[in-house]
């Protein structure tokens, strides 16, 4: 469909395990748009810093100058939105960050492409979203694409106003928008302020490893390159106007993943298997903590034929050896040195 991609966000988790996913597999030209804060990093971008097709822009969705000159300047053929504040804890700390980035950037973002694009449907707006927006699970049932948003923090809240900004400019401006909601990602370039990179990160320090409550809490995973091969299915092939859930098929406890990391932690690295499950300390649950998310597939598997490939712990042993493996990425990320390369690749 597009020659020219606008990633948002790419120096992000996501975003970045996106970005050499679509290197890898199509031919599209890139451009990166990331506002580089503590969760965005360069280093995340590293291997693709050579690849002519691949162009970076320093700048903040919120700034509506920036992003029109972006789209002025390197007109691209299509948008997929991943630039948000993403971590439920700090929403709770500062939630008016994430009214501004993903209310605000998202309704510039979709201004920028609606006057760049002039009603031209060929374009598309494709929005990456979360299963948060609908809310929390009992024991039984599953999210799908008709389940009623329900949001329950202000990260959900502000994702699921975005979801609802980019709905209405279908609706209002004829924009060409795709909407996809997934569960829970996990894989390479995970900022370490997150669940699976956090337990990683306590193991090789031997310091304890925190559970919110009894552990109890129940998410559905999904390995990072899966759901980018999802996201490439949608944008490439999705219905104009329709919503497509993504999820892993894979439904664990909070606990139950933490003692997964443990004992494959310490499989790799020599040690008794199951002693590391002695780190793990419960600590007080946070505020309004959802009790399960799970992710209904159906409509993606039989529309457009994806379904995940890799299984959990399959997917949780690469994960931990690709950490272990990549130590001076965690501790530039961490730091405050970083995002230093230059050129004709990092432009501000």
């Amino acid at each position: 469909m597009a020659s020219q991609l606008l990633i948002t966000g790419a120096a992000g988790f996501i975003g970045a395990n996106l970005v050499y996913r679509l290197l890898l597999m199509t031919d599209y030209s890139i451009v990166v748009l990331d506002a580089l804060t503590y969760s965005g990093h360069l280093e995340s971008l590293t291997s693709a810093m050579d690849n002519e097709r691949l162009e970076f822009v320093h700048a903040d969705i919120r700034d509506a100058g920036a992003v029109r000159s972006v789209f002025d300047r390197f007109q691209p053929d299509g948008v997929i939105h991943l630039a948000a504040e993403s971590h439920v804890d700090r929403s709770i700390e500062s939630p008016m960050e994430f009214v501004t980035t993903n209310v605000q950037g998202t309704a510039v973002l979709l201004s920028e492409a609606e006057r760049a694009w002039s009603g031209d449907t060929s374009k598309r707006f494709h929005h990456v979203s979360t299963d948060e927006v609908f809310g929390t699970l009992g024991p039984t049932g599953r999210f799908s694409e008709e389940t009623p948003y329900s949001p329950r923090s202000p990260y959900a809240a502000s994702k699921a106003s975005s979801d609802h900004f980019v709905r209405a400019w279908a609706e209002t401006y004829g924009l060409n928008v795709v909407i996809t909601n997934c569960t829970n990602n996990y894989g390479p370039y995970q900022f370490p302020e997150k669940l699976i990179p956090v337990v990683i990160d306590r193991l090789q320090r031997r310091e304890q490893i925190p559970i919110y409550g009894d552990g109890s809490n129940v998410r559905d995973w999904l390995y990072v390159e899966d759901h980018c091969d999802a996201l490439i299915e949608v944008f490439n092939r999705g219905a104009p106007g329709e919503t497509y859930c993504i999820g892993g098929e894979t439904e664990m406890s909070n606990l139950d993943l933490v003692e997964a990391l443990c004992d494959i932690y310490d499989e790799v690295s020599g040690r008794d298997v199951g002693s590391s499950r002695g780190l793990i300390d419960f600590v007080t649950d946070r505020p309004g903590h959802d009790f399960r998310y799970a992710m209904d597939i159906t409509k993606i598997r039989d529309d457009l034929g994806w379904s995940p490939s890799v299984d959990i712990f399959t997917g949780l042993r690469s994960t931990v050896g690709w950490y272990l493996g990549n130590q001076s990425w965690v501790d530039a990320v961490q730091s405050d040195e970083h995002d230093t390369f230059q050129g004709r690749w990092y432009t501000r």
